[in-house]
C-alpha cells in the first residue's frame, strides 16, 4: 500500500514538472486573455515592454564601429529576465507574441538572444492582429522567424534619436537652463505649435456685421439671413452700415423670389486608423490622444464579459483602413440581419493612404455581435464611449450611402435678399447604426410651405456684431492631423510625441489648446535657427522613408546613420562654440524684497515656468510663485498666484492668504484691470468667439472678444 502511495506521489511530481509551451507578450492583461484562449499545456507571461534597451546614463553608441548600439538589461528588470529565461529552460516550445510592429519586433529580438544562452527549446515569432481564440490558436499553429529588417528598423529609429538628442541636449544645457533635453521628432512638433503661436499672436481682428430678419406665415416665424444688398454680397463693416440697411428696407414687402431643392449624397466613411481615432476621440469625446490609446488598448488586450474574456477591438496602431475578408463577412452578415436594406450588392472597399504600412487592418471590433449595447453592463464609461465609436465606424462603413434634402429660400425686400436653408435626412443609410446622430442633423431648420411670389409678413432684425478668427492654435485632434499629413512619426508615436511635450513644459494645454511656454519658444527658436536642416518637416518625413526601406531590405540602417551624422556632428560643434549664452539673461529683476533675508527677488524661468528667487543664492534658498492679480475680494491684500492640483496636477489660481481668502479661478489672469469694475480680466475660449478676455466678476457683463472692442456680455 505504502508503495502504491508513493508511485502516486512519484506521478503526481512528474505531472507537475511537465514541460509546456512558454508564450511571452507585452503586458499582463494581454497575457491573461490569451491564457484563456489557450488553455492547458500553455504558460503565457509578460516582459512588460522592453527588458534590453540603451541604457538611460550614456549615449551607448559605438560611432566608430558603424553606430553599433550598447544594449543592457533594463535597469529593474534583471529579476524578471531571469524568470522569463527560467521559464524557458522548463518549456518545450517558446513562442514570442509582442505587438507586430517594430518594437514588438526588436522587443522579441532581444528576447530571443537572451533566451537561448538559457534553454534548448525552440525560440519561434508570433503575430496576430487581433487578439480572439480563432486569430490566437491560428498563430500558434503557423509560428514562424523574426524579421530581422524590421529589427534593424526600429533599431536605426533608436540610435538616430539617440544621436540626435544626446548631442542637441548639451546645447541646451549650456546656452539655457541645466536639465533640458531636446528630440528629433518632439522638436519638429514643438516649432509647428510655436509657429502657430506666433501666428496666432500676430493676427489682428477686425470688425464686421451680420444682419438676420424674422419672418413670418401664418403662425410659423421663421429667420433668415442677409446674403446679398444692391446686387452685391453685403459688406457690414460697422454697425452704422447694418442700420442704414434695416432703415431701408424695414418696410419693403418681403417676397419669396426663390426656392431651390437639391440632393446630396453623404459616403460612409473608412474604418478607423490610428490618427483618425485619435481625432475623433479629442473632437467627440473630449479625450487627448494619451487617454485614447490607454483606453484602446484595455479593450485590445482584453475585457471580461460574463465569464468569457474578450478582446474587443483589434490592434490599434495603423495606418491602414484595409478590413480582413472574415471581418467583412461578418459584418455583412449582421447588416443583412438587422438592416437588410441597408447592406450594398458588394462590400466596400478604401484606397490606403499614400506612405501607410499595411501590416495591420484598420481598427474594428473583433466581433460585430458584440454592439455597444450588449456590452456596457462591463465597460467602464470611457470605455463604452470609445467602443461605441469604433464599433459604429466599421459597421457603418460597409452600408448603404445617406441622402439629405435641402430647401433653400431666398426672400427679397427692397434691394436686399435674405436666406433661410432647412436640411432633411431623406436616406439614412449608414447613419441608422450611429447612435450619436443628434435630432439636429437628421433635421436642420424648421420652415413652412412656401411659394415663389408668396408674400409674406416681416418681424425683427437681429443686427450682430463679429471679429475676424484668426488661426486656430493646435488641439490633440489638429496636432496628430497635421504630423500624419506631413509625414511626421507613426501611429505609435502620435500620442507620445504631446505627452513629452507637454511633460518637459514646452506646451501647456489651455482650453484643450496647445500653447507653447516661454521655455518652449527659447528652446525652439535656438534649434531651428542652429539646425534648420533637421527641426524641419522634410527631415522627419524624409527619415520615415528612409526607415521604411530599411524595414523593406532596400537600404543597410547603418549606412543611413553614417550618411546623417557626420554634418549633424560638424554642426553640432559648431553650434557649442559660436552659439551665444542665454543663461543669466532670462533673469529679470524685481520690485520683491526676499521676506527672509531683505534682498531683491528675481524672476527666474524654471522647468515649469516663471517663478520668484531670492537673489542671495545659495545662502538664502526662498522662492514663490509670480503674482499675476491682485485679490479682488474687499480688505484682502492677497495676490492671485498660479497653483496646481495635488491629484492630476491641473493648474488653478488662487489667492496667496489662503486658508483665510479662498478666492479661487480656473482662467488665467491677464494681468489687466476691468475698466468698469476694477476687478482682473482673464482669458477665456468658447466655439463662437474663440478666444477672448472677460471680467472675472460674475457680477459685472464686460467683455472683450477683441483688442479695444468691448461688447455687454449680455449682447454677445
Amino acid at each position: 500500500m505504502a508503495e502504491k502511495t508513493a508511485k502516486k506521489t512519484s506521478g503526481a511530481k512528474k505531472s507537475a514538472k511537465k514541460k509546456s509551451t512558454l508564450v511571452i507578450v507585452e503586458s499582463p492583461a494581454k497575457a491573461k486573455t490569451i491564457e484563456h484562449y489557450l488553455g492547458t499545456g500553455y504558460t503565457v507571461k509578460a516582459s512588460m515592454g522592453h527588458l534590453i534597451d540603451l541604457p538611460k546614463s550614456r549615449l551607448a553608441i559605438d560611432v566608430e564601429d558603424n553606430f553599433q548600439p550598447e544594449y543592457i538589461t533594463v535597469r529593474g528588470r534583471a529579476k524578471l529576465l531571469k524568470e522569463l529565461q527560467k521559464d524557458a529552460k522548463n518549456s518545450t516550445q517558446v513562442l514570442l507574441a509582442s505587438d507586430n510592429d517594430r518594437e514588438g519586433e526588436a522587443i522579441a529580438w532581444h528576447l530571443r538572444n537572451a533566451l537561448r544562452e538559457k534553454t534548448e527549446a525552440p525560440i519561434e515569432r508570433i503575430v496576430f492582429n487581433e487578439i480572439t481564440p480563432v486569430a490566437i490558436k491560428e498563430a500558434v499553429k503557423h509560428p514562424g522567424g523574426i524579421e530581422e529588417n524590421k529589427v534593424n528598423a526600429q533599431k536605426a529609429r533608436r540610435v538616430l534619436d539617440r544621436l540626435v538628442g544626446y548631442n542637441l541636449s548639451p546645447i541646451l544645457w549650456k546656452k539655457v537652463k541645466n536639465g533640458l533635453s531636446a528630440g528629433r521628432v518632439q522638436s519638429v512638433a514643438l516649432r509647428l505649435i510655436c509657429e502657430r503661436e506666433e501666428e496666432v499672436e500676430n493676427f489682428i481682428p477686425e470688425e464686421y456685421w451680420s444682419l438676420d430678419a424674422d419672418f413670418v406665415k401664418g403662425k410659423t416665424k421663421f429667420t433668415a439671413q442677409l446674403v446679398q444688398y444692391k446686387g452685391a454680397k453685403p459688406e457690414l463693416k460697422s454697425e452704422s452700415s447694418v442700420n442704414d440697411i434695416i432703415g431701408e428696407i424695414q418696410n419693403s414687402e418681403c417676397v419669396v423670389s426663390e426656392i431651390k431643392e437639391t440632393e446630396k449624397t453623404v459616403r460612409p466613411k473608412a474604418p478607423f486608423t490610428t490618427s483618425k481615432l485619435q481625432q475623433a476621440s479629442a473632437n467627440r469625446l473630449g479625450y487627448t490622444s494619451r487617454k485614447t490609446m490607454q483606453i484602446a488598448q484595455q479593450l485590445y488586450e482584453g475585457i471580461q464579459i460574463g465569464s468569457t474574456r474578450v478582446g474587443l477591438i483589434t490592434y490599434m496602431r495603423t495606418d491602414s483602413v484595409r478590413i480582413s475578408q472574415t471581418a467583412i463577412d461578418d459584418v455583412r452578415g449582421w447588416i443583412s440581419e438587422n438592416f437588410p436594406d441597408q447592406l450594398p450588392p458588394e462590400k466596400i472597399e478604401y484606397s490606403v493612404g499614400k506612405g501607410a504600412q499595411d501590416a495591420h487592418e484598420a481598427i474594428r471590433p473583433t466581433y460585430v455581435k458584440y454592439t455597444p449595447d450588449s456590452v456596457k453592463e462591463y465597460l467602464t464609461r470611457d470605455q463604452l464611449r470609445l467602443y461605441s465609436i469604433i464599433w459604429e465606424r466599421f459597421v457603418s462603413s460597409q452600408m448603404n450611402n445617406a441622402r439629405t434634402k435641402t430647401t433653400s429660400v431666398d426672400i427679397k425686400a427692397g434691394d436686399a435678399v435674405f436666406r433661410v436653408s432647412a436640411s432633411t435626412l431623406s436616406e439614412k443609410g449608414f447613419y441608422n447604426v450611429i447612435k450619436t446622430l443628434s435630432s439636429k442633423e437628421e433635421v436642420r431648420g424648421n420652415l413652412p410651405s412656401l411659394k415663389t411670389g408668396e408674400t409674406l409678413s416681416s418681424g425683427k432684425f437681429y443686427p450682430e456684431q463679429h471679429f475676424t478668427q484668426g488661426p486656430a492654435r493646435y488641439t490633440d485632434a489638429s496636432i496628430v492631423k497635421t504630423l500624419e499629413e506631413k509625414g511626421i512619426g507613426r501611429p505609435s508615436t502620435y500620442a507620445p510625441i504631446i505627452s513629452v511635450l507637454l511633460d518637459r513644459y514646452y506646451v501647456t494645454r489651455s482650453n484643450k489648446q496647445l500653447v507653447p511656454t516661454q521655455l518652449g519658444k527659447i528652446i525652439c527658436r535656438i534649434l531651428v535657427e542652429s539646425f534648420p536642416d533637421v527641426i524641419n518637416e522634410k527631415f522627419t518625413s524624409d527619415v520615415e522613408t528612409d526607415l521604411d526601406k530599411v524595414e523593406q531590405g532596400d537600404l543597410v540602417w547603418n549606412n543611413m546613420i553614417g550618411d546623417f551624422f557626420g554634418p549633424f556632428k560638424e554642426r553640432v560643434d559648431q553650434v557649442m562654440e559660436q552659439q551665444e549664452s542665454l543663461k543669466g539673461t532670462l533673469d529679470e529683476a524685481t520690485d520683491e524684497v526676499c521676506e527672509k533675508c531683505g534682498k531683491p527677488m528675481l524672476k527666474k524661468l524654471g522647468r515649469f515656468g516663471y517663478f520668484l528667487a531670492c537673489s542671495g543664492f545659495p545662502e538664502c534658498h526662498n522662492t514663490k510663485s509670480i503674482p499675476l492679480a491682485k485679490c479682488p475680494r474687499p480688505g484682502c491684500n492677497g495676490d492671485i498666484v498660479a497653483r496646481k492640483t495635488k491629484g492630476r496636477g491641473k493648474e488653478f489660481y488662487g489667492c496667496t492668504n489662503y486658508p483665510d481668502c479662498d478666492f479661487i479661478t480656473h482662467f488665467k489672469p491677464i494681468g489687466v484691470s476691468c475698466p468698469k469694475c476694477g476687478w482682473f480680466m482673464v482669458e477665456k475660449y468658447d466655439k463662437k468667439n474663440g478666444s477672448y478676455k472677460s471680467c472675472i466678476n460674475p457680477d459685472c457683463d464686460y467683455l472683450h472678444s477683441a483688442e479695444d472692442a468691448p461688447v455687454s456680455a449680455q449682447e454677445d
